[in-house]
């Protein structure tokens, strides 16, 4: 059992790629504590209610966990058709400040994983503005960058998974060397969860139509989950500023 006697925390616990990360630290030894503005509908050894695009309900969920935690998956986002104030909050600015704050309580050889996406993957295009973001510290920080360089709502979903693979990027090496805490993130091509159809609407039935012929299917959410826990565990001890594919091929083609 590769995370027994670990503690994981998982936000966006109670459906989808969470929840199925949630069952599988589990069933691998973790006592897992999930978090999500949603009630889990799945056993977790503790559940702690959060808003990610609320500091103060972040600064709460923190206080409450034990004073070690081994691994934070930071897997809770909402999908492209949400609002882009609630986006750009929930899924790069309230994941930062929670992963921040939870950093003092993981120990040397724990593990942070990010969900990223493969719409991610044109960060390259956007470099300098993401590691402008990037260097900015705190939530309100961030969010006074974002005001002044605004990010298109129809782009706003690719943009900050962008933003979170650089984040990652940047980020990692520096936690690694002085506090030998790892962070890596994971992303996915589509995914059979509740949110898939918010894709769909958000990325038109043409990109849609294009892509499917590019795969074999959606990934099933514990297709996603196995690789998660196996970056939380000490198997991946040595792996560290990566972002790791698991689309089943899907990113290969675009080469």
């Amino acid at each position: 059992m590769k995370l027994r006697n670990k503690t994981v925390v998982v936000t966006g616990a109670a459906s989808g790629i969470g929840a199925e990360v949630a069952r599988l630290a589990r069933f691998e030894g973790a006592t897992v504590i999930g978090m999500d503005r949603n009630a889990p509908g799945l056993t977790l050894d503790r559940f702690i209610a959060v808003d990610l695009s609320s500091t103060a309900s972040i600064d709460a969920a923190i206080a409450a966990l034990p004073q070690r935690v081994d691994a934070l998956c930071n897997i809770a986002g909402v999908p492209g058709t949400a609002n882009p104030t609630l986006l750009a909050q929930v899924n790069y600015l309230g994941l930062r400040y929670l992963t921040t704050g939870v950093l003092t309580r993981l120990p040397a050889g724990g593990a942070i994983v990010n969900i990223a996406s493969i719409l991610g993957a044109d960060w390259p295009q956007r470099l300098d503005l993401h590691k402008q973001l990037a260097a900015t510290e705190g939530f309100a920080a961030g969010q006074a960058w974002l005001d002044q360089h605004p990010v298109p709502d129809d782009s706003c979903y690719q943009y900050f998974k962008e933003a979170l693979i650089v984040w990652t990027y940047v980020q990692s090496q520096k936690w690694f060397l002085e506090r030998s805490v790892r962070m890596n993130s994971v992303a996915p091509g589509p995914v059979f969860t509740p949110i898939l159809g918010d894709f769909v609407s958000m990325l038109g039935q043409e990109r849609v139509q294009r892509d499917a012929g590019r795969m074999k299917r959606p990934a099933y959410a514990d297709e996603v989950a196995s690789v998660v826990t196996f970056l939380c565990s000490d198997d991946a001890r040595w792996i560290s500023g990566v972002n790791l594919p698991v689309d089943g091929g899907l990113a290969s083609t675009f080469i």
